[in-house]
């Protein structure tokens, strides 16, 4: 509708290969508050932007959508209370939440040869699942929860970014921790989903294939969007070699 205040979606591992393709193909649908770790996603932020060398005070299309940017370490709560808390401050809501980041790490041979899958495992659940718990939850506590006719009028819901490695078993090694973090998120989507549902708010999960290797970033990027736009709760969307 004419005059709808944009879309403010809260979009964590902005900076990796998914977030940048997520901000450079919706940053002019969504305000995006890009939450990173230690890497700027590759667009204009509130502190880069594009400069023509020749003009150098003129206004670029290329700055318009601009993503806010802030650095987190989703590991440590008090920087998911942060998040939330700037969120709020500055966008006054959150319509999308997209639970992208990841600990992509493995073990070189079997994780029964030394300490490596052990000493990985902790990162994997912190950063594939418990953060994204945390933040789903605090969002909801101080945002959503009495508010489930603005809820339903704004199409609230949260994308939770998984992997076909917490639904499949893969020949090579160094998968188990990865694996196990993802098969958890998927979990936590459904019982987010019937929780949520209480007060308008959808929840969904992606499950690609490696991207770009198998399928295209920008497909997975789309998927999340659809989701957004639709009506699913609860729903595991795959995105494998077949989609479109």
């Amino acid at each position: 509708m004419h005059g709808e205040p944009r879309r403010v979606c809260l979009l964590t591992g902005a900076g990796g290969l998914l977030g940048s393709e997520f901000c450079r193909r919706y940053a002019g649908e969504y305000d995006i508050l890009a939450v990173c770790r230690t890497r700027a996603p590759a667009v204009p932020t509130q502190h880069e932007q594009y400069v023509d060398p020749l003009a150098p005070d003129e206004h670029l299309w290329e700055n318009r959508g601009a993503v806010h940017a802030v650095y987190a370490d989703l590991t440590d709560p008090h920087d998911v209370e942060r998040v939330i808390e700037v969120a709020l401050a500055r966008f006054g809501g959150v319509d999308l939440l997209v639970n992208n980041a990841a600990h992509l790490g493995g073990y070189p041979h079997t994780m029964l040869d030394g300490d490596a899958a052990l000493l990985d495992l902790e990162t994997h659940l912190l950063t594939n699942v418990v953060a994204p718990f945390r933040l789903a939850l605090r969002l909801a506590q101080e945002s959503w929860q009495h508010r489930a006719a603005d809820n339903h009028a704004r199409r609230r819901n949260v994308v939770n970014v998984s992997s076909l490695s917490g639904t499949h078993t893969y020949p090579f090694l160094g998968q188990a921790g990865y694996g196990a973090s993802k098969a958890a998120l998927n979990a936590l989507t459904g019982h987010q989903a019937h929780e949520f549902g209480r007060f308008g708010v959808r929840v969904n999960v992606v499950v690609p294939d490696s991207f770009p290797a198998r399928v295209a970033t920008s497909a997975v990027a789309d998927a999340v969007v659809r989701l957004d736009r639709g009506d699913a709760t609860g729903e595991a969307v795959v995105v494998d070699g077949r989609a479109g």
